[in-house]
């Protein structure tokens, strides 16, 4: 399935603007991401081999195109108002360009209001192609790039490992946003099931508390600690590694079947947490033999014949750690 749309843009850049150069392509690929991890709660986010590919072509039509291919084909708008779009132009804006034309591929396989960082994807492609399309001596370095991207998307949890792989952690200094990419073991592998229902950030977030306990705080940020440790070098200690106190019980009640079926897993000695806001769950196998234990597991606990997580349908994808984060496969110039 794909959309196509146009709307006129040209007109939104006065004479004075300078002008992106027509005639440029650059493909960019970007990794899903899963956020929090547990206790992590909006420091910790790991890259997952799940990936958008978004393609950029600069024009002199005076309109922005978009053709939307995947995930949200249907759905998504196919002009400027699309996220790829519209960030892309925000972009060069913010570094004083302009764009005579826009034409714009998305090709989406990260599911979309699943916890699985599509927004961020959307927000990191945009700003990488734009960047891409500016003169050299005009273009962002990695720094500004991640506080771009941050400040897009309001947070770094999930830009920070779409652009960098692995498993980034976050932290913010004033309204400086700073990450660190650490290697992950290389035993580890992330299984997703993903629900057929989506849940907005807004909403999971709107069900946390003003406060928390200085005992959840300090359990917390061992947790944390502890995760760091797990995931790059001792992987044995993932099921105590991945316990949360912070957010998963207050949005549980948004999204019951994720939070039950993450109770049962863990019931079962196998780490799994809510992806970012949700509800995608995401476990952590060890071995191809505890990944295929795990699909198992989950597929007999999500049994539309056996328990109330049957009024949701899953997807299970066995995926790997992606090691890079977002990367430019293609950049012509005329």
């Amino acid at each position: 399935m794909s959309e196509r749309a146009s709307s006129p843009a040209a007109e939104r850049w006065g004479t004075g603007t300078r002008m992106v150069a027509a005639g440029q392509a650059a493909t960019i690929s970007v990794p899903a991401t899963s956020a929090n991890l547990g206790p992590g709660f909006d420091t910790l986010g790991l890259a997952v081999s799940l990936f958008d590919t978004v393609t950029v072509r600069t024009t002199t039509s005076g309109t922005v195109t978009v053709t939307v291919t995947g995930e949200g084909a249907g759905d998504l708008p196919g002009d400027e108002t699309h996220l790829v779009a519209r960030t892309l132009i925000e972009t060069l804006e913010r570094s004083g360009f302009g764009c005579p034309g826009l034409e714009l591929e998305t090709q989406n396989l990260i599911p979309h209001g699943r916890g699985l960082g599509s927004s961020a994807a959307a927000i990191v492609s945009a700003v990488l192609a734009a960047n891409f399309l500016l003169p050299d001596a005009d273009r962002m370095d990695s720094a500004g790039l991640l506080q771009l991207c941050s400040t897009l998307e309001g947070h770094p949890d999930n830009v920070a490992p779409a652009l960098l792989g692995a498993l980034a952690i976050s932290w913010e200094t004033g309204r400086v946003f700073r990450s660190t990419r650490v290697p992950v073991h290389p035993s580890i592998i992330p299984i997703a099931a993903v629900p057929a229902t989506s849940l907005s950030t807004e909403t999971a977030r709107a069900l946390l508390p003003t406060s928390v306990s200085h005992a959840s705080a300090s359990s917390n940020a061992g947790r944390a600690a502890l995760l760091v440790h797990a995931l790059s070098r001792e992987p044995e200690f993932l099921l105590d590694a991945t316990q949360d106190a912070l957010h998963q019980d207050f949005r549980a009640q948004a999204m019951l079947p994720s939070a039950t079926l993450m109770r049962q897993l863990r019931a079962q000695g196998f780490p799994a947490v809510i992806s970012g806001a949700g509800p995608t769950v995401m476990t952590f196998a060890t071995s191809d033999a505890e990944a295929r234990t795990v699909e198992q597991l989950i597929h007999s606990l999500t049994d539309e014949s056996t328990n109330e997580n049957s009024s949701t349908e899953w997807r299970v994808l066995k995926l790997t750690v992606a090691p890079e984060g977002a990367k430019l496969v293609v950049h012509q110039r005329k």
